[in-house]
């Protein structure tokens, strides 16, 4: 069971001289005051409470647009939009990587056109470059959830509250958004651990950008990766991996008990 060795690898350490040792505790003492893992731990959270309500507030306002029988073209539309969430991760990094760099990409392009400094993968804006691409390749799975959910509201209540006077907004507000609650509680726990877990970006991204403020420790994920099969570190590697889940799991269910909670009061 890979959390069981991982849990076994934690209460180890690799020396140079005698091989693993058997650490106890010592890993996670020494994790809890590594200032490395806190300041990726910090970005994450960061990251997660601008991106992730950014994400699903467009996630919605598409679901909604796609529901709303206004639109031409809704099959064509939904397959457009989830598109970006069937790319992979490193092929998207790539993508974007190539689109907004400096050196080969479109704003290296404007920038000598326009005679601008732009650059999009600056230490102070690479996290807001990778926000913007992993919005790009997740909006359009949330919205999936979102529209599923709406589809699920029988047209009857619709039928009904026009026949009451109530204008599209109102609908909105009345019944659609409502209906949206318990996949929102979904999208939000998915979104969470997604965020959580985020690697590729970091990982490509400074072999394709210079000075991208990019680090060994920018997230608790990439720092796993690099303890363990660039520092051999292993033990501590795990440690940290178990400590960062542990963090996941008691943030994803506050917000499901909170969610519950706040649906039991409706």
């Amino acid at each position: 069971m890979p959390i069981g060795y991982a849990a076994y690898l934690s209460f180890f350490r690799e020396r140079l001289i005698g091989g693993s040792t058997f650490v106890g505790l010592d890993n996670y003492a020494k994790l809890l005051q590594d200032p490395q893992f806190w300041d990726g731990v910090g970005r994450v959270s960061r990251f997660t409470l601008v991106q992730v309500p950014i994400m699903l507030v467009l996630a919605v306002a598409l679901a909604l647009a796609l529901d709303s029988l206004r639109l031409h073209g809704v099959k064509f539309l939904r397959v457009t939009i989830f598109l970006p969430y069937a790319v992979p991760a490193i092929v998207s990094t790539l993508m974007w990587g190539f689109l907004l760099g400096v050196k080969y990409g479109l704003f290296g392009s404007l920038n000598s056109a326009l005679g601008t400094d732009v650059n999009p993968f600056a230490p102070d804006t690479t996290l807001i470059s990778i926000g913007l691409m992993v919005t790009w390749a997740f909006t359009g799975f949330n919205m999936l959830i979102f529209y599923s959910a709406l589809k699920a509201v029988p047209r009857e209540l619709y039928e009904a509250a026009a026949i009451d006077g109530a204008n599209e907004w109102r609908i909105v507000s009345a019944i659609k958004l409502p209906a949206l609650r318990g996949s929102l509680v979904v999208t939000v726990i998915f979104s969470i651990i997604g965020t959580s877990q985020m690697f590729n970006e970091p990982q490509i991204l400074p072999s394709m950008v210079a000075n991208s403020g990019v680090t060994t420790f920018y997230t608790p994920n990439l720092y796993a990766y690099n303890l363990a099969f660039t520092g051999s570190q292993q033990g501590y590697a795990a440690a940290l991996a178990l400590v960062m889940a542990a963090i996941t799991i008691a943030v994803a269910y506050a917000v499901q008990i909170r969610g519950l909670r706040n649906a039991s009061q409706q």
